[in-house]
């Protein structure tokens, strides 16, 4: 039987894990995490350079899984050392999940650098960038994106013109004299 290649892509891509995915992609992470922290490879790549295991995406049939992976400290060039590390390691960390995990079939680990926080700081810049900050309190033409933020202006500048016309609240002018007559 031939796989389909789109089928055993599925777990990266959008398509929602299973719970069963979920809890094999953190029980491999966690096995990985103390592999690596245990300090027991012996790869330069990975002697001096902290790794972070952010997510184990699982596929489906459970045979396939890709590690997203971060070192700490260090640019592109040391995620591609790393990355090259891992892949050199694989038997070895393997071994050591078998070892930790109880899976009927250890699955076959790919790496991958895990940009997500590099995104988050991309969309985080946006958001804080002076064209969207503008656009979130609106530009005065009455078509902003901020009509809740001009409510609130509105509210607080008729608030501050009652005040300074005497204080009158609605009770006090209900009776229609302001001297009580």
């Amino acid at each position: 039987m031939r796989r389909d290649p789109a089928r055993s892509a599925a777990h990266l891509q959008g398509r929602p894990q299973s719970q069963r995915q979920l809890r094999v992609g953190e029980e491999l992470r966690h096995a990985l995490a103390w592999t690596l922290e245990e300090g027991n490879i012996r790869d330069p790549a990975l002697a001096d350079t902290p790794v972070t295991i952010t997510e184990v995406r699982v596929s489906p049939d459970l045979r396939n899984a890709t590690v997203f992976c971060l070192p700490l400290g260090g640019g592109t060039d040391a995620e591609a050392a790393v990355l090259e590390g891992l892949r050199r390691v694989k038997p070895f960390l393997r071994h050591r999940i078998a070892d930790r995990v109880r899976l009927r079939h250890v699955p076959d680990l790919s790496f991958a650098t895990d940009t997500s926080f590099d995104t988050a700081d991309r969309i985080e810049a946006i958001l804080h960038s002076p064209e969207v900050a503008r656009d979130v309190v609106g530009d005065g033409d009455g078509h902003g994106h901020g009509d809740a933020a001009d409510r609130d202006a509105a509210d607080r500048d008729a608030a501050d013109r009652d005040a300074a016309d005497g204080g009158d609240t609605p009770d006090e002018t209900a009776g229609g004299s302001r001297d009580g007559a």
